[in-house]
């Protein structure tokens, strides 16, 4: 009697070349190297005694006041108030600009006649409005929200226009040849050849809105981190200052590093980079 054995499917996984995994390690000691030197750069700094009292305030003095802040509530009440902002600018600048762009890049005539006015109203210094936002909004979300909102929405706004246009004109008349409808040539040619660019302008946006809010903040505002950078620079709290502003760009660092993630995950289509 023979028996016969019946062989499982083998399940493979991907895996990384040793050289790409060698190289990203390197990388991050590179990385963690320079942290560790520009710390010690900043420590010797203040003991040489180049700078003025009120400015020498070592990396001890800044990792003691952000435990204090930790232990009493301080930085992560004012964290979420600056976050709250900061997605709430995002995610509907990005709609409006994702929106508003892929419409201009669609149609030429109407680009060429606001594109004057675009790019005006875009020069413009949008802190400048802070002022304005707060009068009529008040000391409120909505005003942080306000002027993060107008930064986001140019930067969504030019990556989706510039790319729809940046669609091969070839592309476009050889589909239109094989009789493709509009609606087709844009979900099937038009937008895949965008989205790259607007995941860019909104991985891009994203930071911006953080500088935004921060930015109102800093002129008038009830909570939020910048609120706290005026406070304590008014008060000569320099410790504290470097360590919000320390904090500002870890969590510039951290949102980058999401959108870069949710980018190759979202965008697996693309050839790979050497990165």
């Amino acid at each position: 009697m023979t028996t016969t054995s019946v062989e499982r499917p083998r399940t493979t996984t991907r895996t990384r070349p040793a050289s790409v995994v060698r190289k990203t390690w390197m990388v991050r000691a590179w990385q963690v190297g320079l942290v560790i030197l520009w710390l010690a750069a900043w420590e010797l700094t203040v003991r040489s005694g180049v700078l003025a009292p009120v400015l020498a305030k070592s990396p001890l003095d800044s990792w003691n006041y952000l435990v204090e802040a930790m232990i009493s509530g301080e930085l992560m009440t004012n964290l979420g108030a600056t976050m709250t902002a900061v997605i709430i600018a995002w995610v509907l600048a990005g709609v409006l600009g994702v929106c508003a762009g892929i419409a201009v890049g669609l149609m030429p005539t109407v680009e060429r006649v606001i594109s004057p006015f675009m790019d005006a109203v875009n020069a413009m210094p949008r802190i400048a409005l802070a002022p304005l936002f707060i009068v009529v909004f008040g000391i409120t979300t909505t005003a942080k929200v306000a002027v993060a909102a107008t930064l986001v929405f140019f930067i969504v706004f030019s990556g989706s226009r510039a790319g729809v246009r940046s669609t091969d004109a070839e592309l476009l008349r050889l589909s239109t040849v094989l009789g493709a409808k509009p609606h087709q040539i844009f979900a099937k040619v038009l937008f895949p050849v965008a989205v790259p660019a607007i995941f860019a302008s909104l991985r891009l946006g994203l930071v911006y809105s953080l500088l935004g809010v921060v930015g109102s903040e800093l002129i008038s505002a009830r909570d939020g981190l910048g609120q706290l950078v005026a406070m304590y620079s008014a008060t000569f709290r320099m410790e504290a200052v470097y360590a919000i502003l320390i904090v500002l760009a870890i969590v510039a660092t951290v949102l980058n590093l999401i959108m870069a993630l949710i980018e190759r995950r979202l965008l697996t289509w693309q050839p790979p980079t050497d990165r």
